[in-house]
């Protein structure tokens, strides 16, 4: 009894060995990862004060997720916050005092905004760069103009405080930071016609990539706290969200209101920005999606 009881102590301590070997070693690897230097091919774009260009980067900004994480002034935000070991918050992206900007050059934003690295190289944690990644150069450089106009205000810079289980995944790369999300080849999107046709829908529904993946079927939102839902799946079928949704009308309530047409209010959805997503880009949405070919959930 005795010679069993110690095989199973010595057998259960060898697991507690071997279990804060691998903390160790994947928060080592965490370390590596978040300092590694990430090289991006970067075409700059050109900074722009004409009015039509700064008014197009102000609904990009508005409705495109930025203020989600960064406010409605740019000073920044705490978006995430369990109370415990997860925060996040959204840098200062004004020239106000702790705003991360000042110095940015035209490659920087490119490296920021497309990409998800940082001026010095080092890849951003969060940052949803996979859906800027497919922004026109003509709308990355109009948000970018926005940005530069917004007056300075005091924040702070960014923060990411994740929970112990979060840093060894990451390190051992089973949670992605924004940089090793991108395929960093990738062209940028070519121009299309704006107005309530598909080729517009798809451009839009790029925003949508981040949360409910690269062919929108949804599943579990990587890095996304414990308690998120999974993202629905947005090609249509028997049995997706969709079905909720025949009509363009059914999305932009959705949309506006934050809840389903029964009432209840969907958890985890930018709809401070997605309330301000126009007429013409909503129902170009609803029809890019409903013409998706149907495909299993995840």
């Amino acid at each position: 009894m005795r010679r069993g009881l110690k095989i199973a102590g010595g057998a259960v301590a060898a697991l507690v060995l071997l279990a804060g070997g691998a903390v160790f070693a994947g928060l080592q690897l965490a370390d590596a990862r978040m300092h590694r230097k990430v090289e991006v091919p970067l075409r700059t774009v050109a900074y722009s004060r004409e009015a039509a260009t700064v008014e197009r980067g102000r609904y990009l900004f508005a409705s495109r997720g930025c203020v989600d994480c960064h406010g409605a002034n740019g000073g920044g935000r705490m978006f995430v916050d369990d109370g415990s070991s997860l925060r996040i918050r959204g840098a200062n992206i004004t020239t106000g005092p702790g705003g991360v900007v000042a110095a940015y050059q035209p490659e920087d934003w490119v490296r920021t905004i497309r990409h998800g690295v940082a001026p010095g190289g080092r890849p951003l944690l969060i940052m949803p760069s996979e859906d800027y990644n497919r922004f026109t150069d003509a709308d990355l450089a109009a948000l970018v103009s926005y940005v530069r106009t917004l007056p300075p205000v005091s924040g702070e810079p960014a923060l990411v405080q994740l929970p112990l289980p979060a840093r060894v995944l990451y390190g051992f790369g089973a949670i992605h930071d924004a940089a090793g999300k991108i395929d960093h080849g990738l062209a940028p999107a070519q121009p299309v016609a704006e107005g309530v046709n598909v080729a517009h829908g798809g451009y839009v529904a790029n925003m949508c990539l981040g949360c409910h993946g690269a062919q929108l079927t949804g599943g579990r939102i990587p890095g996304a706290p414990p308690d998120w839902p999974a993202a629905p799946n947005l090609t249509p079928g028997e049995g997706t969200v969709m079905g909720r949704y025949a009509d363009a009308d059914a999305l932009m309530r959705l949309f506006k209101s934050g809840k389903r047409a029964d009432g209840t209010a969907v958890k985890v959805m930018p709809f401070e920005s997605l309330r301000e997503m126009s007429e013409t880009d909503l129902r170009a949405l609803h029809l890019y999606l409903r013409g998706l070919q149907a495909k299993p959930h995840g």
